[in-house]
């Protein structure tokens, strides 16, 4: 009896926060030996509004690519296809992800799978967590077998989940693997978080997977990290907007000034409950850092360092990862 291969799988990946989704994407197009098959014409969604020079000579302006890779033939295992796009389109955001749900089914494929970074208070030596989203039940089960959280509420930006959402509309189950970034290093490509992400995929799709090179990227850019993450905690020992508030006797807030988690060893603090609210004056100054730090996401770490200090970071967590948009 003929041996009957399973139906591919496809991961779509684009730029986003932490370039997790294409440093998955790429790592397996290498350590698989993926050979482009064929492309997809994006035209229709971008504009040229830039030309590239090179001593001199003006190259031929084009747009962004959507690339296609698969596995080999006589690879062992679940077929997988890559989808590669250069950008995320400014507009046409889910006739994007429609076309790319043509091409999938196309070529059969079983699931739609995307890689995500989501923006956290994570402390850069630390690993990243991942959770999961899924358009059906049966693939969240899986997930869960994995001990991987769901991510119970909240939004995931960009084609990540629209292309998911498209792709189930269309008959292809999905699902999407999100792995936490440091938030002050959205920017910076994490192979952390990516690795973290195809730790994940790797066991659900039953692949044979090496995630070591990876391991050896994401020491060098950890420590790149942790040394930045020290330096702006140092920076931020006392933001400056702190410095310009005085107590009542004119003299600089102290580090030991008494906050809604201390215990209250003053003799005449009243006793207050865990959830003791904020005075009025400290609630107006955790405003405006909110408010420089939307404008100014290098604000942030002094924004952190006042809601820790506080000990009111819990209350405002949702709001200063909003920051950084939520899953990107």
């Amino acid at each position: 009896m003929a041996d009957e291969r399973p139906r591919p799988w496809m991961i779509a990946a684009w730029p986003g926060m932490g370039s997790v989704a294409m440093v998955a994407a790429t790592y397996l197009i290498e350590q698989l030996q993926m050979e482009q098959f064929g492309r997809i014409d994006l035209r229709e969604f971008f504009d040229i509004n830039e030309t590239v020079v090179h001593k001199g000579m003006l190259r031929a302006a084009r747009v962004p690519r959507g690339l296609l890779f698969r596995t080999p033939e006589d690879a062992p295992g679940r077929p997988i296809v890559v989808f590669v796009g250069e950008a995320q389109p400014p507009i046409g955001t889910y006739a994007y992800a429609q076309k790319l749900t043509e091409a999938a089914k196309k070529l059969d494929i079983e699931r739609m799978v995307t890689f995500a970074s989501m923006a956290s208070a994570l402390d850069p030596a630390d690993n990243p967590r991942v959770f999961g989203v899924a358009t059906n039940q049966e693939i969240l089960d899986e997930l869960d077998r994995l001990s991987i959280r769901p991510l119970a509420d909240g939004q995931i930006g960009g084609l990540n989940g629209v292309a998911l959402a498209a792709a189930a509309e269309q008959g292809i189950p999905g699902m999407g693997l999100l792995a936490e970034i440091p938030f002050f290093a959205a920017n910076v490509a994490n192979p952390k978080a990516a690795r973290s992400a195809l730790s994940v995929f790797s066991v659900l799709a039953g692949l044979d997977l090496s995630l070591a090179p990876l391991d050896e990227q994401a020491k060098v850019v950890d420590r790149a990290l942790i040394e930045a993450f020290e330096k702006l905690k140092a920076e931020h020992a006392l933001p400056e907007d702190l410095l310009g508030a005085r107590n009542e006797e004119g003299g600089e807030i102290e580090e030991t000034e008494e906050t809604p988690d201390s215990d209250g060893g003053g003799d005449t603090a009243p006793e207050e409950s865990d959830e003791q609210p904020l005075d009025f004056a400290t609630r107006q100054r955790i405003e405006r850092l909110f408010e420089q730090a939307r404008n100014d996401r290098s604000k942030a770490m002094a924004l952190k360092h006042e809601l820790d200090r506080l000990g009111v970071f819990a209350q405002y967590e949702d709001r200063f990862l909003d920051l950084f948009r939520r899953a990107d």
